[in-house]
């Protein structure tokens, strides 16, 4: 009696499931598992790997585009864009201070299911506010050397700006100093330096224009910087905001506008809204850098689109090469079935069996997938051996952004979506009559 009970509670088909796992190694049957092992493994690396340099990818061009134009701009409405020539605003706007305080806010947005619209809002509210406030003057102009001419912009900081972000791409000299004069000294970027063949210590001449007449100022290179972003590095020098102001004839209490930095990327829109709807004056504009420079963005969003397509297809690969091990598997075992029914196990409970085994099959592909995705990316992040053409992605090498919780969703994601279409062929198992099986040899 007490051994009945004993059987009564065994779980059957995972018994059976864990012997058969471990007897087809050196048979045909064993062959076509480590090939679906295989396949599960690589599928899964595939998946990591990509994940996290796209990810990477993302967050690095990011970094570069906010580090140097922070997340929101606020200027005059009368700003001219084509010239990129500054219209004076006052320094000290009575808004400034909510602005550099504002902090979680709630918000509208449509509803959406998989990107698409819904017909009604939800209210959100944001992870983080308003970080850093710093202001800043554009100035377009030429640089003139002995051998070389070159259109540039210059961008005027002040005391105020964050050098988090040019402290990392400094390559060359030291970052501006901004003493209690305006001085003459500018941070030129890489590209620009090497074109122009100047370096530290070097001066030129830049030329620029004022109620139509061409006048010229003199500056000295004190540092190099290198984002990789040629967009930008190709436009723009860093130079004393009071500079830009002696150029253009402004009071030292009128700038260009304000970069305003938020602690959350995702909050960037919803901040620039409740900014521009309800702080600012009507003479100001306010806008995103995604709305001011839509064209990287949206160039960016398609990688989004290249991701969801490698994730499809090697999760399709993985599922293809498991639904042939599993149904090899089943007609292998088509006596063992035979058997099984004629003792009184159900179809189901059958199924189980061959599904006990392919999850054993899946998880051993899966960690192993976890070791080369992981372990490569870990190698990559390190040591840089995937090299990127920085003209055309703006990076020198592939970045990798491992994330904990991408990784267990794959591998949760993997591993749900097979087991569930694996029940599609073990259906195989209901069609073996057990009286021909058992005859089946």
């Amino acid at each position: 009696m007490p051994n009945s009970n004993i059987f009564a509670r065994m779980n059957l088909p995972l018994f059976i499931a864990k012997r058969v796992s471990f007897s087809t190694k050196k048979t045909f049957t064993g062959l076509i598992v480590r090939i679906a092992i295989v396949a599960v493994a690589l599928s899964l690396a595939v998946m990591i790997i990509s994940t996290a340099i796209i990810s990477g990818f993302k967050n690095q061009i990011g970094e570069k585009i906010f580090g140097f134009w922070g997340h929101i701009h606020i200027t005059s409405t009368q700003i001219n864009r084509t010239t990129m020539e500054s219209v004076p605003i006052s320094a000290n706007q009575d808004f400034l201070p909510i602005v550099k305080a504002l902090g979680r806010i709630s918000y509208s947005e449509p509803a959406r299911i998989f990107g698409f619209p819904l017909p009604w809002e939800r209210v959100k509210t944001t992870k983080g506010g308003v970080r850093h406030v710093q202001s800043f003057a554009l100035k377009p102009g030429i640089i003139k050397t002995k051998k070389e001419i070159e259109g540039i912009v210059l961008k005027g900081i002040g005391k105020d700006f964050d050098w988090t972000f040019f402290d990392k791409f400094l390559v060359e000299g030291e970052k501006l100093e901004l003493p209690d004069s305006a001085g003459n000294g500018i941070v030129l970027s890489k590209q620009t330096a090497t074109r122009l063949e100047l370096g530290v210590g070097d001066k030129f001449i830049f030329y620029y224009v004022k109620a139509g007449e061409a006048l010229a100022k003199r500056f000295i290179v004190t540092g190099i910087y290198k984002t990789g972003l040629e967009e930008y590095d190709r436009k723009f020098a860093i130079v004393d905001i009071r500079k830009v102001q002696e150029l253009l004839e402004w009071e030292v209490d009128q700038v260009g506008g304000f970069e305003i930095s938020v602690q959350h990327l995702n909050d960037m829109e919803p901040i620039s809204g409740q900014i521009y709807n309800e702080i600012l004056p009507n003479e100001l504009y306010c806008e995103s850098i995604r709305t001011k420079y839509p064209a990287i963005f949206d160039w960016l969003a398609l990688q989004d689109i290249n991701e969801v397509v490698i994730l499809a297809l090697m999760l399709v690969v993985g599922l293809i090469n498991m639904v042939t091990a599993l149904m090899i598997l089943i007609l292998e075992r088509t006596n063992m079935i035979g058997v099984l029914k004629s003792l009184g196990q159900t179809d189901w409970s059958i199924r189980k069996l061959f599904l006990y085994n392919a999850a054993y099959i899946i998880l051993l592909g899966l960690f192993l997938g976890n070791l080369v995705g992981i372990g490569f990316c870990l190698i990559q992040s390190k040591y840089g051996i995937i090299k990127l053409s920085e003209e055309n992605y703006y990076l020198s090498e592939a970045p990798i952004d491992l994330n904990l919780f991408n990784i267990l969703g794959l591998n949760i994601i993997a591993l749900t979506v097979i087991l569930l279409f694996l029940t599609i062929p073990s259906w195989l198992v209901t069609r073996i009559s057990p009286v021909k099986a058992i005859r089946f040899k």
